[in-house]
């Protein structure tokens, strides 16, 4: 638990001086752009990820303090991460990195992971895929599409306040759970370290998004996240090959299901960004016309309110891979559970025919906003008593 307390530490005291040094050098650190994925309305430092890799370091060399062996190793996977960190971090910094190159980049560091650690996906319990795997040449390629599109996912789902920062921790203490339960110290140890690391950034970014991720940030994450699972299944045949893939299968479904959407049922390129993710679903149906002030103030709050809903459907995935990490039957029966229940809330909140529990929050708001309690849009206050529900905005 020191290791985590010493990377929360470094987390929380470097994200805070990139806080502060949005004030002085906002031209090098804020995220000024417009886009179809960007729901925060002022300019934010988008290099988190700074914070969360040094403090990832930091934890890194205290194990290595610790424990030479298993130190070294840590070490050595984080050296591995710095093509796709600066890939990442240079995007954030200059706007000149595509998506294409980050992930050829994050392809670098699997390849350099596979090479000197062995991190190589060598079984799958899928028939056919485990033929492909058991050759060297069919491992690394599997290998590294699935380091490259974990840490894409993890991007993908950076959208809102919280939402992926959240996700990656519970993904990370899931990882330590089956690390401790399988005595595994590498994986146990350095997954605490990054729950440390992601939660030391979580605490500025969540609810007031005073920093983001960014692109440094979430490809590291997503690197980490993706290595950490193969090392735990290479070096331990009792877990399931399932497990790695139910702990990160919402930001993968949500990427492959976009794919799909664009493609097949849009007509549009795959890598072109859209507003129409299930996160951005559930901001634009259920909280952006939420009745209230249309402060900065305001319009943050609701941006973070949005984080809590795909957290519960984040929580479906890891639970249960956190309880069956050893049972490929139950877990292939989750994955496919999940993947029903996405695309039925999808297409229920796109005909806007949301779950009544999501809904339940929204009708609360708009029955105060009836009663006086809250202001209205135009800044007016409602009544009490009257009964007159707020003016949707035109």
């Amino acid at each position: 638990m020191s290791l985590l307390f010493t990377a929360f530490v470094v987390a929380f005291l470097l994200t805070m001086g990139v806080v502060r040094l949005a004030r002085t050098h906002a031209h090098l650190v804020n995220d000024h752009g417009e886009g179809p994925q960007k729901f925060h309305v002022r300019p934010v430092p988008r290099v988190g990820g700074l914070g969360i890799v040094c403090a990832v370091v930091a934890g890194a060399l205290s194990l290595w303090w610790q424990d030479r062996s298993v130190g070294d190793t840590g070490l050595l996977l984080l050296a591995c991460a710095l093509p796709a960190f600066g890939a990442g971090i240079t995007e954030d910094i200059t706007k000149r990195v595509s998506p294409r190159q980050r992930l050829l980049f994050t392809a670098v560091s699997a390849l350099l992971a596979g090479w000197l650690l062995d991190a190589l996906i060598r079984r799958t319990d899928i028939p056919g895929l485990d033929w492909v795997v058991s050759f060297s040449i069919g491992a690394l390629l599997l290998t590294v599409l699935a380091v490259a599109g974990i840490a894409n996912a993890v991007n993908l789902i950076d959208g809102f306040n919280g939402l992926s920062s959240m996700c990656v921790l519970m993904m990370l203490g899931s990882l330590a759970y089956v690390g401790f339960a399988v005595d595994d110290r590498l994986v146990a140890v350095m997954a605490l370290v990054g729950v440390g690391a992601v939660l030391g950034f979580f605490v500025w970014n969540f609810p007031a998004g005073l920093v983001f991720l960014g692109d440094g940030g979430a490809y590291f994450l997503g690197f980490y996240l993706s290595e950490l699972s193969i090392l735990l299944l290479a070096r331990n045949p009792e877990v399931s090959p399932m497990f790695p893939l139910m702990l990160v299968i919402y930001p993968v479904f949500e990427t492959v299901f976009s794919m799909y959407r664009r493609k097949w049922l849009q007509g549009r390129p795959v890598g072109m960004p859209d507003g129409a993710h299930l996160h951005s679903l559930i901001y634009r149906r259920l909280l952006r016309w939420a009745a209230g002030e249309r402060t900065a103030r305001e319009l943050t709050r609701r941006n973070s309110m949005t984080a809590p809903y795909l957290w519960l459907l984040c929580m479906l995935s890891v639970v249960p891979a956190m309880l069956w990490w050893d049972n490929t039957a139950v877990l292939a029966g989750f994955i496919v559970l999940f993947g029903v229940s996405y695309v039925t809330l999808y297409w229920r909140i796109v005909r806007f025919r949301a779950p009544r529990w999501m809904v339940l929050h929204r009708r609360r708001r708009r029955g105060m906003a009836a009663a006086g309690i809250i202001a209205r849009h135009d800044g007016s206050h409602a009544n009490r008593g009257t009964g007159c529900r707020p003016q949707r905005p035109h």
